[in-house]
């Protein structure tokens, strides 16, 4: 099939106890803007397990974009955070807005214990620093239904040739970081990542 010259951009509807959740609003924000000339896709998913990564493989199979973005949120992290690495596990500590709670599960049977992103995220963390945006590395997705998306994404794109993704978790909204900043901050990661075919060569480790 033909690539469309459009970015798939993820967020998902609130769940718990949240009466919102800024990476489904900056989905719909950005649904049919242009990023370096490409039309954006926004769409908001599920919460639950199962139902969202199957969504999502019928958005890649219908849009047949270049770029995806699946954002999430992490309330309880000071930063945006560039995921770099999607694990085969499910291990719910609350249910997801279906009832589902799987404990111990593989988000794929019979595929690899991980993968790694394949955006360019070490050019997207200094380009989005640079314009004054809390950006930070992160080497966990944890174990709820980012994650489960995350590995179903990567899975889906590793049998794709030319489709690069990967998943980011945008932290609470602030008076520091308000819902438009949050979203100039993602299509300015995006933009980066169109540009870059090769990440840069910078530290991102940590010792903790």
């Amino acid at each position: 099939m033909t690539q469309s010259k459009t970015i798939l951009i993820t967020g998902f509807e609130p769940f718990g106890d949240a009466a919102s959740n800024p990476s489904g609003e900056v989905a719909r924000v950005l649904d049919d803007e242009q990023i370096n000339g490409r039309t954006v896709v926004g769409r908001v998913l599920p919460v639950e397990f199962g139902r969202a990564k199957q969504q999502l493989r019928a958005l890649i199979d219908e849009i047949r974009p270049e770029l995806v973005l699946c954002l999430g949120v992490a309330a309880s992290r000071p930063a945006i955070s560039l995921e770099r690495v999607a694990v085969n596990l499910d291990d719910a500590s609350i249910p997801d807005n279906a009832g589902q709670q799987p404990i111990d599960q593989p988000v794929e049977e019979s595929a690899p214990t991980a993968y790694l992103t394949t955006l360019p995220v070490k050019a997207m963390f200094a380009g989005m620093q640079a314009a004054g945006y809390p950006t930070e590395l992160s080497s966990s997705a944890g174990n709820y239904v980012c994650n489960h998306l995350f590995f179903a994404l990567m899975h889906s794109l590793d049998s794709r040739e030319n489709v690069r993704g990967g998943f980011v978790h945008v932290p609470s909204l602030s008076t520091n970081l308000t819902q438009e900043r949050l979203t100039a901050a993602i299509a300015l990661g995006a933009e980066i990542a169109l540009a870059t075919a090769v990440d840069v060569a910078i530290s991102g480790g940590r010792i903790d």
